[in-house]
């Protein structure tokens, strides 16, 4: 069995015999963060690589086409992005948005003329929220209540399809989210192995049960931008928006000379 450490990338073979049949809990011998790990399921015959004809193995989850994060719904209403056009309760895609936006800016710039420093009001911030099902409903609503544009992952795959192939401003991950296929691991790496351009414009938030809310040393040591404890559900979007309003400054002169909007 091997396990991935989700901080340091640390790979762990375990024997198969000795794993215990339940959930369990190992040290990283490198970086000495505590790693959750589910026992292996056993496989039958039928789900084997041998097996042939209309065999279970044939649509095994793995052989799955990936699908991105779901958009959050709360109250029953599919959460959208805000349209400017208007109040006859018609709404645009985001792409179409960004594509409108773009020519008018275009459209009116002089020579002199930067993009506005400030995003758009219609423009919310997207959070891809990877974090266990017992807190992604009151993580999920919080987000939503204070003006966020939320997409839930259940699975590792759905999370990594999410950062691969649509845009997300913010990333919520939760160090025990999809242990069994080790998500925090993966979902870490993907971002760490982004393009310095890319992970400028993508803000890293650890959710975690042990490391203070707001504490810079560990988010410096594990390269997230931001930490947040799991009891502070009602104080995440304060947390969020502080530590975004300080990124922005920080970033601000790199911004304007790239001539891009504070994310």
């Amino acid at each position: 069995m091997l396990l991935v450490c989700s901080t340091c990338a640390t790979r762990l073979q375990l024997d198969d015999a000795k794993v215990p049949s339940r959930s369990f809990t190992v040290r990283c011998p490198k970086c000495q963060t505590i790693l959750n790990g589910q026992p292996p399921t056993a496989t039958s015959n039928d789900q084997s690589a041998l097996a042939v004809g209309e065999s279970p193995a044939l649509y095994n989850q793995q052989f799955k086409q990936p699908t991105p994060a779901r958009a959050y719904k709360m109250d029953g209403v599919m959460e959208e992005t805000a349209s400017p056009f208007g109040s006859d309760g018609t709404q645009a895609p985001n792409e179409l948005l960004q594509a409108l936006t773009m020519l008018l800016q275009r459209g009116t710039a002089t020579p002199q003329a930067t993009l506005s420093e400030t995003r758009l009001s219609w423009e919310r911030r997207r959070v891809l929220v990877c974090v266990t099902l017992a807190r992604r409903e009151a993580v999920a609503k919080a987000l939503a209540e204070s003006d966020h544009q939320v997409f839930l992952a259940e699975d590792t795959a759905q999370a990594i399809e999410s950062l691969r192939h649509e845009r997300m401003d913010i990333v919520l991950l939760e160090p025990e989210f999809d242990p069994v296929e080790q998500g925090a691991a993966f979902v870490t790496r993907e971002v760490n192995l982004m393009r310095p351009a890319e992970r400028r414009r993508l803000f890293f938030v650890q959710f975690s049960s042990t490391a203070r809310t707001l504490d810079m040393h560990q988010s410096f040591l594990h390269n997230f931008n931001l930490v947040v404890n799991t009891n502070d559900v009602e104080n995440l979007p304060h947390a969020l928006e502080r530590s975004l309003r300080d990124y922005n400054d920080l970033y601000r002169d790199f911004n304007k000379a790239l001539n891009v909007a504070d994310l």
